[in-house]
């Protein structure tokens, strides 16, 4: 591994976001290693969800992963496909030595691994938030790809919800730096998408990770150069989860899928 390819490392999760982002980056940049952290506990996932919005809120959220989801997601195959063809977008992981496999990372497995790869500049993409301690041991750039306009759009899946507040302003992407907060770091870049009338619920993050390869790219080079530039989330700020059963048919219904 040369000098450019141990300065970055990336944290992620096995999802096609993870690969289009990292297969870019090793385009532009080289090849480099990456942590992939395994699923948390459902369970242990669903109590903390209950406990912040409720058990009928959680209920009907899980009603829309277990019956509408599925569904949204198998009439989408041929959108994928056009905007991975068009795009450019590779999701396939590459096989290479340079990934391994952790259970948290923030447990001692990932810890050991940042030690022995002591990389200048991370890139994280779905992973659970990083604790105090591993945002300690890491020392270096942390840099998030957050699939939402912050800070009105923090959480998951943010521009479904930008559109379905019918807020097209904020219907994009973040480039920030990772604190321990859930997707309040100062902000390095931002980038808007334009989805046709045949993109929805599940085809959004395709043109996200798309729109941020460029800003992604400049902040890395950045980041090596000593040169990056960030500033402090501002405005209305609010954490967004699964839609619900209901909630997701009465957006259909105007349009928003």
């Amino acid at each position: 591994m040369n000098e450019t390819e141990n300065q970055l490392l990336l944290l992620g999760i096995d999802t096609p976001s993870t690969w289009i982002i990292y297969n870019e980056m090793v385009q532009r940049f080289g090849a480099f290693p990456a942590l992939i952290e395994n699923p948390a506990s459902r369970r242990k996932l669903l109590v903390n969800r209950v406990k912040k919005l409720g058990f009928l809120a959680v209920l009907s959220q899980m009603a829309f992963v277990i019956f509408l989801r599925p569904w949204i997601r198998l009439n989408s195959r041929k959108r994928i496909l056009f905007l991975k063809r068009t795009l450019g977008l590779e999701t396939a992981m590459p096989m290479s030595d340079y990934f391994h496999q952790v259970d948290n990372v923030n447990g001692p497995q990932a810890h050991a691994l940042l030690s022995k790869f002591r990389p200048k500049i991370i890139i994280v993409n779905g992973t659970r938030i990083l604790s105090r301690k591993t945002l300690d041991h890491i020392g270096g750039v942390i840099i998030n790809t957050h699939q939402g306009i912050t800070p009105a759009y923090r959480g998951a899946y943010g521009a479904y919800w930008a559109l379905f507040n019918n807020d097209k302003a904020n219907c994009g992407i973040t480039i920030h730096l990772v604190d321990e907060g859930i997707d309040t770091g100062n902000i390095l870049a931002q980038a808007r998408i334009l989805p046709e009338a045949e993109d929805n619920f599940v085809t959004y993050a395709y043109l996200q990770s798309a729109a941020a390869f460029e800003p992604l790219a400049k902040a890395i080079k950045d980041a090596k150069a000593g040169k990056l530039r960030s500033y402090p989330i501002s405005g209305q700020s609010k954490v967004w989860y699964h839609p619900g059963f209901l909630q997701y048919l009465s957006g259909a219904i105007r349009g928003v899928r």
